[in-house]
């Protein structure tokens, strides 16, 4: 929601709060007295307007903890990714693109099957995986990563980061493509 339509829904809200509580207090004045037909004062329309501004806000609040609280979606970005067997690189093969994950599977022969995220840690831009080179190069400023991901040269501090990866019995492996569960090692 947009910052002008935050400001009208709280603007309405507020005149509509204001409005429902000076209807209320002209029905509590008393039937047919002369106070019934008194228009709201300032200071109620203003408490009524801030007791409506406060309830959007906090409805929004409440909304944006919900959200943050549901769980991730599965087979994309964010979520636990299933990749099938199949699907898994020969040691040093070309490298696994799954796009709504967002990775590179690829296969080491040291460390196995790995998942690169494809954001460069530099800038965020979306680093793709050139053949002819054998290397992943980043378009936006050069920075230049090895199959494993680690960083070869350019101005990014660090390689690419990776994801956590679990062998199935299957065969295939599960990518956590959570942002919070990157692995952190590579930082040490």
């Amino acid at each position: 929601m947009t910052p002008l339509v935050r400001t009208l829904a709280g603007l309405a809200s507020g005149w509509l709060a204001a409005k429902v509580f000076g209807f209320l207090e002209i029905l509590q004045a008393g039937h047919g007295s002369a106070s019934s037909k008194k228009l709201t004062s300032r200071r109620s329309f203003t408490r009524n307007a801030a007791l409506g501004a406060t309830g959007i806000v906090t409805a929004q609040v409440t909304g944006g903890f919900v959200w943050l609280l549901w769980p991730n979606q599965t087979g994309a970005f964010g979520g636990e990714i299933s990749i099938a067997e199949s699907s898994i690189p020969e040691p040093g093969g070309e490298p696994f693109r799954y796009a709504p994950g967002q990775f590179f599977l690829v296969n080491t022969e040291e460390d196995g099957v790995r998942a690169l995220w494809w954001k460069c840690p530099h800038l965020g831009c979306t680093v793709p995986w050139i053949s002819g080179e054998d290397q992943f190069i980043c378009p936006c400023h050069g920075s230049v990563y090895a199959y494993n991901g680690d960083r070869v040269s350019g101005p990014a501090p660090y390689g690419l980061n990776e994801m956590l990866v679990t062998v199935n019995d299957n065969g295939g492996v599960t990518v956590d493509t959570n942002p919070t569960t990157v692995l952190v090692d590579q930082y040490e």
